[in-house]
This record gives C-alpha cells, sequence and structure tokens, in this order.
C-alpha cells in the first residue's frame, strides 16, 4: 500500500497559574501537520497541544472534543475544546479527578475516577449544564495504582461497562502457592451497571466478565450488538522461567488480544496466556504450564490477536462515510507501544486497523497511522515522542487521536 509522510509543526502551550492555555496559530491560521504515515489519501494534523497526559476522547455534533486527563497535576480531569477550522482551543476544564474511561450517551456524558463513574447531564448542544454536581452512578470501585484507569462504554440498552484491571502482572503477590488468584472477585474483570441508576457498586449481577487483566480498550460493536475488549497481556515469561521461555519469545509473547464477550465469559488470566504465534491458549507456568501444554477449553480464545506488549489502548468501531467503504464497521486500536520487548526493539506506538465482517474480525491486521514515536532510534529504544492513546469519531466521519506523553491531539481525515 503506498504510504505518504507528512511532517510536523508544534502548536504553542501556554502555561497559566498551574493549568494551561491552548493558543491556535495566531500568525497561520492552518492547524499543523502530524508527521504521521498514513495510507494514501489520507492526511493528518495536530490541532491541540494540551500538555498534559490526554486520555479517552469524545467528539459531538457541535466539534466540542471533551478528553479526559490521567491527572488533576496539570489540568482539570476534564478539558472541553471546541474546534474550528482545524484548530481547537479551550473552552473550559472541569473535574477534580484524573482518569481515562469517558463516553457521551442518550443526552450525559459519563467519566470515570479511580474509583467511581459520574455522569453530567447535557443541553441541547451538547453541553454540560452543572459541571460541579455530577451524578455518581457506581462508587466504591478497588483504587489501586497499577492498572488503575477504569475505562468504560456503554450498550443501546441503559448499561455501562466498566473495566477495573488486576493491581498485578500473574497474581503473584495474592496467590504465591498458585492454588487460586484471590482478587478475581473484584478486580481482572469487566462489570456492568444502569446507566441510570445511582450509587451502585459491586454485586454478583453486574460481574459480567473475568479473567482479564487490564483493559483499557472498550467499544460496543453495533453491527452484532455485543462488548469488545482488548486486553493487556501478562510479562516476564523469560525473567520468571528461563529455562521455559527464550528471551525472545517472551519478547513476543503473550498476545495482546481482543475478545467478543458475552455475560459470563472468563478469558483465563492468570491461568491462561494466548500464543499468537501457534494460534492456542496455553496453560501458565504458574499453573503447571510448560510453553506446550494447552489451557482448559472453558476459557474464551480471542477473536484476534497482536503481537506482544504492544498495549492496547484505544478501541473504536468506525462507522463514519467520509473513509473509504472497507473501513465501515471495522475497529480501529491504539496501541501505546511497548517497554519491555528485549532483546527485540521496542514497537507498537501506533494505530492499527482491523477489518470485520459481520460483526467479527476478518483478515490481518495493518498499520493504518505510524510515526507517533518519532524516529526509528526512539522507537527501537522506547524513548517515544508520543504515545497513542485515545479514539474518536467526528460528525464528519474524521478520526481523532490522543496521546497521553505530552498531550498531543490529532485529527485524521480522508480526501476523496
Amino acid at each position: 500500500m503506498k504510504r505518504k509522510r507528512i511532517f510536523s509543526l508544534l502548536l504553542p502551550l501556554a502555561a497559566v497559574g498551574g493549568f494551561f492555555t491552548l493558543n491556535a496559530l495566531k500568525n497561520d491560521p492552518k492547524p499543523a501537520d502530524a508527521g504521521l504515515t498514513l495510507p494514501a489519501g489520507f492526511n493528518a494534523s495536530i490541532i491541540a497541544e494540551t500538555g498534559a497526559s490526554a486520555r479517552h476522547l469524545v467528539v459531538t455534533p457541535q466539534h466540542d472534543i471533551y478528553i479526559h486527563m490521567a491527572s488533576t497535576r496539570k489540568t482539570k480531569g476534564i478539558v472541553v475544546l471546541h474546534e474550528e477550522n482545524g484548530i481547537a482551543t479551550v473552552k473550559t476544564s472541569f473535574g477534580d479527578y484524573g482518569g481515562t474511561g469517558i463516553a457521551i450517551k442518550n443526552g450525559y456524558l459519563y467519566a470515570s475516577s479511580k474509583n467511581s463513574v459520574f455522569r453530567y447531564k447535557l443541553d441541547a448542544n451538547n453541553q454540560v449544564i452543572d459541571p460541579n454536581h455530577p451524578e455518581t452512578i457506581v462508587r466504591g470501585l478497588v483504587e489501586i495504582d497499577h492498572h488503575q484507569p477504569k475505562a468504560l462504554t456503554l450498550d443501546n440498552d441503559g448499561n455501562i461497562y466498566v473495566n477495573i484491571g488486576a493491581p498485578s502482572n500473574i497474581c503473584e503477590e495474592y496467590d504465591k502457592k498458585h492454588t487460586g488468584c484471590p482478587i478475581l472477585d473484584s478486580t481482572a474483570g469487566i462489570w456492568q451497571f444502569k446507566a441510570n441508576v445511582p450509587n451502585q457498586t459491586y454485586s454478583k449481577d453486574s460481574h459480567y466478565a473475568w479473567g482479564l487483566r487490564n483493559v483499557v480498550g472498550l467499544a460496543w460493536n453495533q453491527q452484532d450488538n455485543q462488548l469488545f475488549v482488548t486486553q493487556m497481556g501478562r510479562d516476564a515469561l523469560h525473567d520468571l522461567y528461563p529455562k521455559m521461555y527464550t528471551a525472545a519469545q517472551s519478547a513476543e509473547l503473550p498476545a495482546e488480544c481482543m475478545f467478543a464477550l458475552k455475560k459470563g465469559d472468563n478469558a483465563g488470566w492468570p491461568y491462561v496466556y494466548y500464543d499468537w504465534q501457534k494460534h492456542k491458549n496455553m496453560l501458565g507456568p504458574e499453573y503447571g504450564g510448560d510453553g506446550v501444554k494447552t489451557a482448559d477449553p472453558k476459557y474464551i480464545n480471542p477473536v484476534a490477536a497482536y503481537p506482544g506488549h504492544y498495549a492496547p489502548t484505544g478501541l473504536l468501531f468506525y462507522t463514519g462515510n467520509q473513509f473509504p467503504a472497507r473501513y465501515k464497521n471495522g475497529a480501529f486500536i491504539a496501541f501505546h507501544g511497548s517497554w519491555n520487548r528485549a532483546p527485540l526493539p521496542q514497537a507498537g506506538y501506533f494505530v492499527v486497523f482491523q477489518p470485520f465482517k459481520n460483526g467479527m474480525p476478518d483478515g490481518k491486521w495493518e498499520v493504518f497511522a505510524d510515526g507517533f514515536a518519532g524516529t526509528e532510534a526512539q522507537k527501537a529504544s522506547g524513548a517515544a515522542q508520543h504515545r497513542p492513546c485515545g479514539l474518536a469519531q467526528g460528525p464528519d466521519g474524521s478520526l481523532y487521536v490522543t496521546d497521553d506523553t505530552k498531550g498531543t491531539v490529532y485529527k485524521i481525515t480522508y480526501n476523496k
């Protein structure tokens, strides 16, 4: 596929009182080229620089962009930009909590903190009516430092789905005798709550899916009315079991997986990992595996798999009409990039496209947008300049991408 290189120019940032303002290019009203490699016909521009860790985002029909920031050290928790002529400037900000999850559905903005999910009523122009007094929909979720983000999505039947990541690589701190992981009751899974009921918390009925180490990409597939997620797999196969796995094997394994979930599904963490080269669920070495034994078939298989340690952080089903028809109903995945693929070069740091047909993955995934990391040397060493995180579709079918290293906001368009 023919691809082209677009060179970069950054937007200026001005710090104000510990927070920030975004300034449009006053002497040049054009958006800045993004320096990304894209398929022929696509263009990418930088429409804003937030200077902070920008996680997930949503874009309204009125061209307002709600961005959830990872923390409140430099900004409020939710920053609202308004885009005009390809430039996004700050409209307002609110929220005393950082986080990742954010979504708009049926007249409400939903956002998550490290232990709760809130919602804000929107007016007819999709503006938050009372930013200082959100309604608490979910409370009392486990607060953890490792895999803290509570990513979320909503279906069409009034439910909200929330990821609660495991504060662990392979449950080793909690299951030293390898007899069973005790934290599966409150982490490492997806919980389902009602989108309009206040003050919900853990319950047996709300536990939707098990055995998912950490999910940051969640999306509701409108084509088959099903929840899809992307999981970050375990680490350190070689470090913990050098007689079973070479360093090169550990760099590629286990796969980062996409799952199509139904209530009651169990993806198998920490007992199972997926080998994308063998196309098999493998029994984990902590629980009797040896790199050859396959897992109990009661654990579900992924519907698509990707090389190890790429760290998927964003998932979006494309429903727009701007891009060529082959992209319609397919999935875009933002990969945050690796830190632990030695002795191989570090990798990821891109947005990929996963083709779909009839609601399920169909065919090989492909790199869609690359170049976020900077030079090849920066990428290989892990010193990435930018790391893709959140994905959103604009009202005209454009694709928006956040970077949670420097807070850059990208917009990708297609010229017919």
